[in-house]
Parts: structure tokens; C-alpha cells; sequence
């Protein structure tokens, strides 16, 4: 169901589920590759990623600037005058390293909790989620913790700006 239909079907945002709006993403694993997860969120056009379990259950969903702390070296983000010191060529060439390190490789030590809503949840359910949570992509999921699809910031605004027109 696209975005417009589930909007026509539903007047109402507060009548609205988590899942007449969400979308299949594509995913990422912790084995996968850093370089991939980068490349996956930037062709795919997402604010962050999903990082999926074997069975396919998110176990976490990193915004985009955590992301992009897996691609940074940790030296680099404890001090950027480091980043300063390295010259143009050699600072372009570390993205090419990514490929032997594993997202895995890259977490933080604490885990962190997924951002998940069941797929029941109204719209302030979601919102409240991202805010509270900041994050601008939330997993949507079944009550086994199966995924359905994904919210991001910019598709909840949108729902919600055009939900409201009625009023």
C-alpha cells in the first residue's frame, strides 16, 4: 500500500498505524562490511540502517551519524585535529579500508536498543519513538519481532502535515 493510499483510507492521522505507512528498507547485518553498510544507506537514500539478526529481527537501528562513526576511525572522532594533520590524498583513501572492517568490527561496546514500534502503533506512537529516542528511522515490527517495513522522519512529517490538512 503506497503512502496516498493508506492517507485516502484514513482521514484521520490518529487512526493511522505504524504500518499502512511503512516500507520495505534494505537492511544490514554485523557482518557486513562498513563500506556496504555506507553504500546501502546512501543509494538507497535512508536517514539510517536497520541491523538485522539472522532470523531477520532488527537488533538495532543506528541513526546515520552512527553510520557514520563506523566509518571514522576511532582517532579521528576522540580528535579531529588529527583529521587536520592528514593531507587530501591520504585522507580520501581511508573510506577504501572499509571494506576489510565488519560493522561488527565498528559498534559501540554498549548495545544498543533497536528502535522499534509494533505495527499497530498509532502515528504519536511513532513520533514519540523518534523523539525520545532520536532517531529519524524507526523499525516497524510484528508482536514476534518480525520486521514489516521501516518509518523514516521525513515520511511521518509528511503523513502528518498532509493528516492535518483536514483539520
Amino acid at each position: 500500500m503506497t503512502l496516498l493510499e493508506a492517507l485516502r483510507r484514513d482521514n484521520d492521522w490518529d487512526e493511522m498505524q505504524a504500518r499502512d505507512i511503512a516500507v520495505n528498507v534494505p537492511t544490514i547485518t554485523v557482518g557486513d562490511s562498513v563500506a556496504r553498510a555506507v553504500q546501502v544507506m546512501a543509494l538507497g537514500r535512508l536517514p539510517g540502517l536497520i541491523v538485522v539478526d539472522g532470523a531477520g529481527k532488527p537488533s538495532m537501528v543506528l541513526p546515520g551519524t552512527q553510520v557514520l562513526r563506523l566509518a571514522v576511525p576511532n582517532s579521528y572522532q576522540s580528535d579531529p585535529g588529527l583529521a587536520r594533520a592528514i593531507d587530501e590524498e591520504h585522507a580520501d583513501t581511508f573510506w577504501q579500508e572499509l571494506s576489510h572492517l565488519t560493522v561488527r568490527d565498528c559498534l559501540p561496546l554498549k548495545p544498543v536498543k533497536p528502535v522499534t514500534v509494533r505495527g499497530d502503533a498509532n502515528l504519536l506512537e511513532v513520533a514519540a519513538s523518534m523523539a525520545l529516542m532520536h532517531s529519524p528511522l524507526v523499525a516497524v515490527v510484528e508482536a514476534d519481532g518480525t520486521l514489516i517495513g521501516a518509518i523514516t522522519l521525513q515520511s511521518l512529517l509528511t503523513s502528518l502535515a498532509i493528516a492535518g490538512l483536514d483539520s
